[in-house]
């Protein structure tokens, strides 16, 4: 057994030990209450769900095991220019604890080794018009690798329940191996004529994936390395989280469950959003014909916006109650290598002028940017230019957060997740 896979079996035993022994002692307490406008409100804020690896406070942010970004910005082992290595976030995720060098340098290892693609889930790609959004390729090519799930076939073969995180986890590193090469392929096919970039087994998880991708600038090493490691997980009940839980949860094998989570991801109120924030930034420039325009230009044409119905995307966000830690995380990176960046620069203009004009609006709860507001423009500046490439950067990304989830779920023996549903006549029988 693997380092990593016995350190987490050990944790695994004794976290559900204690939990086993929680229920038996408390497993009637009562922890929330649902409000008739949350049955209606797609259950917001209803606790109902386990997830371990990462919690979301409405004034903090996100924290990985209670680590911060800053923290993790400075825990975390580096790359070569000072961002987080992902490997070592998903160890965290995983086992609780901050890796060591060498402990980051063996999972990167162990991922490279892992990170052959079948060669009919590229034939597979190919078989699709070129002009297929890249994340309905995506999906497509993760559901495709289900023929070679291990859990499915141990599960077949006859498997103890104390046993489904075992092969889990080996799906689950199988997976994260491989998204790298397959979003590179995606975007190449795309994008670049089918002009694929072989991978560079010297680098890092993140660092190749920006080689793939066709940028060798270091520093754009370093945002795919802050990219994927803040894009990573943000608890268990957003839409792609909870519904790569919830499709797990059927002991479906993880490939087909990741896959109904990038199919969630894929809506423009989840993971499309960060298509949706560089279109409009787009479009407002070329309605003002400017590349540089003041504040009160942009001021007025979020008005023009809102007088429309429509939503200044980017803005707002279902928790957070404060700037969102990943939109800081990125406006801190661009300080650090770009901000004299034009599109940088009215990225901070914009989040200087949208805050005070929704607060004034007094029905929007959080008027703050969320993560999505600041990377399209970081990506614009090392050339992946497409944005509707943008949600499977963030769907790689996802990945280290949710297969972490899942093999905590198997271990700990989650059940099917099966909520009650009821009926408008009923409500209105209760509260009519």
């Amino acid at each position: 057994m693997d380092p990593l896979k016995q350190l987490f079996y050990e944790k695994a035993q004794a976290l559900g030990a204690e939990v086993k022994a929680l229920l038996k002692e408390k497993g009637t307490a009562k922890i929330d209450e649902v409000s008739l406008k949350q049955l209606y409100g797609g259950a917001r804020g209803v606790k109902m769900m386990v997830w371990e690896t990462s919690s979301l406070d409405p004034h903090e942010g996100i924290r990985f095991r209670g680590y911060s970004i800053p923290q993790l910005r400075e825990l975390l082992p580096k790359g070569s220019g000072g961002e987080p290595l992902p490997e070592g976030l998903f160890w965290l995720m995983l086992v609780g604890e901050i890796p060591s060098q060498e402990q980051v340098d063996w999972l990167s290892a162990q991922w490279r080794a892992r990170s052959e693609v079948p060669a009919y889930t590229l034939q597979m790609i190919d078989m699709l018009p070129t002009d297929t959004h890249p994340m309905v390729q995506f999906v497509t090519a993760i559901a495709s690798m289900a023929n070679q799930s291990v859990f499915a076939q141990r599960y077949d073969e006859g498997l103890a329940k104390t046993s489904y995180w075992d092969p889990f986890y080996e799906d689950a590193m199988n997976l994260i191996a491989r998204l790298p090469h397959i979003a590179a392929y995606i975007y190449r096919r795309s994008f670049h004529g089918g002009k694929h970039i072989p991978s560079d087994a010297s680098l890092d998880w993140a660092a190749n994936f920006a080689h793939m991708l066709g940028n060798d600038d270091p520093v754009f090493y370093d945002l795919m390395r802050l990219y994927t490691t803040i894009h990573s997980d943000h608890e268990g009940g957003n839409a792609s989280a909870h519904t790569t839980h919830v499709v797990a949860s059927t002991l479906s094998n993880p490939y087909l469950a990741y896959a109904g989570g990038m199919a969630a991801l894929a809506g423009p109120l989840h993971g499309l959003a960060n298509q949706e924030v560089i279109k409009w930034i787009f479009h407002m420039l070329e309605t003002l014909d400017t590349q540089t325009p003041t504040k009160e230009q942009i001021a007025e044409y979020v008005h023009e916006t809102l007088a429309k119905g429509q939503v200044i995307p980017g803005y707002g966000h279902a928790v957070l109650r404060r700037p969102d830690p990943r939109f800081l995380a990125q406006k801190h990176f661009a300080e650090t290598h770009l901000k004299d960046d034009p599109l940088v620069q009215v990225v901070w203009k914009v989040f200087e002028v949208v805050p005070p004009i929704l607060q004034g609006l007094g029905k929007v709860a959080n008027p703050w940017p969320n993560v999505d507001a600041h990377s399209g423009a970081l990506l614009v500046h090392y050339g992946i230019t497409e944005c509707s490439f943008y949600t499977v950067l963030f769907g790689v990304s996802r990945a280290l957060g949710v297969m972490a989830a899942q093999c905590w779920a198997r271990a700990l023996g989650l059940p099917i997740e099966r909520p009650k549903s009821v009926t408008s006549q009923w409500v209105f029988e209760q509260f009519g």
